[in-house]
């Protein structure tokens, strides 16, 4: 199984480049899933359903995002309706959408959680903590599980990969 993750979508120009070369990445590189950051997605920071639907056509079949994915308050139409649309699942309790999801893709099901550093962003609870008790459900319901883990320090990324 081959998966393609690809970093944030920034504005119209991002999802104009990715709904041009992502067909065409996919069909390169054979992949069978395609997980995209779209935090950025709508005007340089947030989403909106516009945004979402053209990353969805382009080829997105799961969108993650970060700190920005509440900038634009339109987000607040689609967070709970689509099921692979996820936000850091570190947002305190009751907080909208999802922090991961099950995509089923063949005989397999893929988890994609996503996660927020606290380096220089805004207050969330502990990734380090979540992470763990997210794990926990995830390992009954996926047979791979993938983390777009949304920091700024690069020692706080290598901690987590650790």
């Amino acid at each position: 199984m081959r998966i393609l993750m690809i970093g944030d979508v920034v504005g119209r120009p991002g999802r104009a480049a990715f709904a041009e070369f992502t067909p065409r990445l996919r069909q390169e590189l054979t992949a069978d899933l395609v997980v995209v950051n779209g935090e950025n997605a709508a005007g340089g920071k947030g989403l909106t359903r516009r945004a979402f639907d053209e990353l969805t056509r382009g080829g997105a079949d799961v969108v993650t995002s970060g700190n920005h994915i509440w900038d634009k308050k339109e987000v607040h139409e689609i967070i709970d309706a689509e099921p692979y649309l996820v936000r850091p699942a570190n947002y305190p309790a009751g907080a909208p959408g999802r922090g991961w999801c099950a995509y089923p893709l063949r005989a397999k099901t893929v988890g994609v959680m996503n996660l927020s550093g606290r380096a220089f962003m805004p207050a969330m609870d502990c990734p380090f903590q979540k992470v763990e008790e997210i794990l926990r459900e995830m390992r009954d319901v996926c047979d791979i599980i993938l983390l777009d883990f949304h920091a700024e320090t690069t020692s706080e990324k290598m901690a987590m990969a650790w």
